[in-house]
């Protein structure tokens, strides 16, 4: 990992504010070709922070603070996997959320979500932000669960993304979401602050043409269950 060029990327950036699109698909390149973990990305977004304070005592705090959320959302997007590859995240810890809010974050036309409880208010912006740019997302889940206290069910319904509950007696307890047609992510993991902080949990990133399709089809032999004529 090379900070002063990754200093230099950044300076380059901040004389506007916002980054473009440009520039956070050239982050997101820099971050990929070099090959960094999760330890060197959060070492990078506290770099960030502290160019975001430096540079805020001389100009609008808010432009900086605009600026700072697209360089962070962009370390925080994982590095496309390779056909066929597949990587683990475990919990306690933030491997497991920060991946599924990456994936948000880079997802670019569908986000398919079959998860038993959203509670984690961190997911939940991540897939608001996503649905604002655009991004096709449908959720699944369980009706029991989505009445809980601090449920997101129903915040991500007003604001139009696509709802379906499961009305059985029983529970729909899957866990995993798809993303852009390759993307599969599944695991003991469900979106809640317990999971990523005191449960140890799973949570499987694979890309594979095959698993995908199975996941996808089971997805939406549930959706035409749960949502008839939707």
């Amino acid at each position: 990992m090379n900070t002063p060029d990754f200093d230099a990327m950044l300076a380059e950036t901040l004389t506007d504010g916002r980054l473009s699109r440009g520039e956070r698909h050239a982050l997101s390149a820099w971050i990929r070709d070099s090959e960094i973990d999760e330890r060197d990305l959060a070492a990078l977004r506290h770099r960030a922070f502290e160019i975001a304070r430096r540079h805020a005592a001389g100009t609008h705090g808010s432009a900086v603070m605009d600026w700072l959320e697209d360089v962070v959302k962009a370390l925080c997007a994982p590095a496309p996997a390779r056909a066929g590859s597949a990587r683990a995240c475990f919990s306690p810890g933030e491997d497991c959320y920060r991946t599924i809010i990456g994936h948000f974050a880079s997802a670019r036309t569908k986000a398919d979500v079959c998860v038993f409880t959203i509670t984690d208010d961190r997911i939940t912006r991540a897939m608001l932000d996503a649905h604002r740019r655009g991004v096709g997302i449908r959720v699944i889940t369980d009706n029991d669960k989505s009445a809980d206290l601090g449920s997101d069910i129903e915040e991500l319904r007003r604001t139009g993304i696509a709802v379906c509950e499961d009305q059985s007696p029983f529970h729909m307890h899957h866990k995993f979401s798809l993303f852009d047609g390759r993307t599969v992510l599944t695991g003991s993991y469900n979106w809640t602050r317990g999971a990523a902080d005191s449960n140890e949990e799973n949570l499987v990133v694979v890309e594979d043409a095959r698993l995908f399709q199975q996941f996808q089809s089971e997805f939406n032999a549930l959706w035409r269950k749960l949502a008839p004529g939707r």
